[in-house]
């Protein structure tokens, strides 16, 4: 495709079959032609990450490798990148829904259900509502409607002054959500715990510093699982 280099390999994930996923060649990778990532607020440098595999996204995939599939359960995965987690829930036979703002997920994430058979998966563009662009033009998103469960890796990369991320789970959560988030132990952590908290979500936290080849190999981070409890 023009304007950046792709590679495709196998991804192994424990208890599933493996995935063919293509993906960015590397984080050297950029092509914004029209603007329309730079006015999404979107830097050159930030432009590649949604489009390579991360460790995080691995051992969220391998989470939801193992969860059980539940009958009428809607899933909502938020700065999916490429969508790893939700691959491997929607070849499961979970509802899941894909989100993430970056301009090109959706294509990426059409083109990798074709190189694995599998069929059309919704998928909406979701910015935390509310996030301001540099021209200043706030951002909506598209994601609609509540969710059983919320799931993400690594999507405390930033500060969130004003509690967007939270907000947005709050919104999109049911009134007994569970919410899983896998964070390589990112310093933006205790701030969203404290804002999970005040919005009436229970922290269940544990560490994931063990070996894990079929998972993408040794990680260090936590997983936290948020249960909506009033």
């Amino acid at each position: 495709m023009p304007g950046y280099d792709l590679k495709h390999e196998q991804v192994a994930v424990h208890g599933v079959d493996d995935l063919n996923i293509r993906s960015l060649l590397d984080r050297q990778q950029f092509a914004d032609p029209t603007g329309e990532a730079a006015a999404l607020g979107i830097s050159s440098a930030m432009w590649p990450l949604f489009g390579l595999l991360w460790p995080s996204g691995r051992q969220l995939a391998a989470q939801m490798a193992q969860r059980e599939v539940v009958s009428g359960e809607r899933i909502l995965e938020i700065g999916c990148g490429l969508a790893l987690a939700s691959l491997v829930s929607h070849r499961r036979g979970a509802d899941v829904t894909a989100s993430d703002c970056h301009p090109l997920t959706e294509a990426f994430l059409g083109e990798n259900l074709r190189l694995n058979d599998l069929p059309p998966m919704a998928y909406r563009h979701g910015p935390w509502d509310g996030a301001a662009t540099p021209s200043g033009h706030v951002v909506r998103s598209g994601v609609l409607g509540r969710f059983d469960l919320i799931i993400g890796s690594d999507v405390l990369y930033e500060r969130d002054d004003i509690g967007l991320l939270p907000s947005f789970i709050a919104r999109h959560a049911h009134d007994t959500a569970c919410v899983i988030i896998i964070d390589p132990d990112r310093g933006n952590r205790s701030a969203f715990n404290r804002r999970m908290d005040s919005m009436g979500f229970e922290l269940h936290e544990s560490r994931l510093d063990q070996g894990a080849a079929a998972a993408g190999g040794r990680y260090k981070g936590r997983l936290l699982r948020y249960n909506r409890c009033h």
